[in-house]
């Protein structure tokens, strides 16, 4: 009876042991398996990737089974454009098979600003605005005859006019030009009919004319993908007159290119088809 109670304690005993055996081993086969798949110790040194294309940045970093993602991107002129400028890790740093390197590149061009509605505003105020964008106001300007002084007509970057809404590099320098008052010559008014509103105004701009109320037959925007372009089909003072220079134009538009054809207004009426 003793015999057989000792037996089964010793039975017992060397299945607890067999078990504590295979959950140690089974623990160490886990831990073995994690620190390979972890790749755990296995570490690779950040190379120094700034100065960089990110192509060439991707060449040095794959035989390190390192990854690169582009996470942001800044302006300046005192580096290459589109080569990195910071990166994380560190240069130098250790890390892991597989880890993505996270880089800021340089932008590949300058960066673009939109050029607002300086029409008719102060040379001041329009200074400010732009100065405000990133661009450079040239300290003289070009002046105009125009209905109103010190009021800003156009702006130009190299002799060219900037149209309202067309995007302009940061750091371009601009120049405006100015209006002085009415003139005391004599001009005669061109014809803008058939032109687009910026035509008419450069067209008036070389006759040392302004260009005063505008009108257009279809106030509403066009629908989207649509670029609704509209045409001079009415002005006041009518082509051939002789006006003092400075004089401004009013306009009428539309964006039916016939009616720059086929209606000129009403002869006996004029002066009150606005």
């Amino acid at each position: 009876m003793k015999k057989d109670f000792l037996h089964g304690l010793l039975f017992i005993g060397l299945n607890i042991v067999a078990a504590i055996l295979v959950v140690t081993l089974i623990l160490w086969g886990l831990s073995a398996h994690l620190r390979n798949y972890t790749q755990h110790g296995i570490e690779e040194q950040v190379p120094d990737i700034k100065g960089m294309v990110v192509e060439e940045a991707q060449r040095v970093l794959e035989p390190q089974q390192l990854t690169l993602e582009i996470i942001d991107s800044t302006f300046s002129d005192k580096v290459p454009f589109g080569t990195i400028v910071e990166q994380d890790p560190t240069p130098d740093s250790h890390v892991k098979h597989g880890r993505v390197i996270y880089v800021t590149v340089n932008a590949s061009g300058k960066r673009q600003v939109i050029m607002p509605d300086l029409h008719d505003i102060s040379y001041r105020q329009a200074e400010t605005t732009l100065r405000g964008l990133g661009l450079m106001v040239d300290e003289e300007y070009d002046y105009e005859p125009s209905a109103f002084r010190d009021l800003v007509l156009d702006v130009k970057v190299n002799g060219e006019s900037i149209e309202t809404g067309q995007k302009i590099a940061v750091g371009t320098q601009v120049r405006l030009v100015v209006g002085f008052g009415q003139g005391t010559e004599e001009v005669t008014v061109p014809s803008v009919i058939g032109m687009t509103y910026q035509e008419a105004r450069s067209m008036l701009l070389s006759y040392r004319l302004t260009i005063g109320a505008v009108y257009y037959d279809e106030e509403e925007e066009a629908p989207e993908g649509e670029e609704r372009i509209q045409y001079v089909y009415r002005q006041t003072p009518d082509e051939g007159q002789i006006v003092i220079e400075g004089e401004a134009v009013t306009l009428r538009l539309s964006s039916d290119l016939e009616k720059a054809a086929t209606d000129r207004g009403d002869e006996d009426n004029e002066g009150n088809w606005f």
